[in-house]
């Protein structure tokens, strides 16, 4: 049975956890967006062939926004 992304994401925060071994996590929230949204970007630019117009439609944000985004990364060539 295929698991939902939701469940992917709650899994491997689960083991996150489990290998912290009770040390207080810091900057938990930046550290899941910057590790999402790397491939998240990635993998959008691919289906939309590089369209970067098409690429920020599909994910609800401004194309300067995304152009911020893929520099960021170092996903813009």
């Amino acid at each position: 049975m295929k698991k939902s992304l939701e469940e992917c994401v709650r899994d491997s925060l689960e083991t996150y956890f489990r290998d912290l071994r009770g040390v207080d996590p810091a900057g938990l929230h930046e550290m899941i967006v910057r590790t999402v949204e790397k491939p998240l970007l990635d993998v959008v630019m691919k289906k939309a062939e590089g369209n970067q117009s098409k690429a920020a439609d599909w994910l609800g944000i401004n194309r300067n926004t995304l152009r911020r985004k893929l520099v960021e990364h170092k996903l813009l060539k």
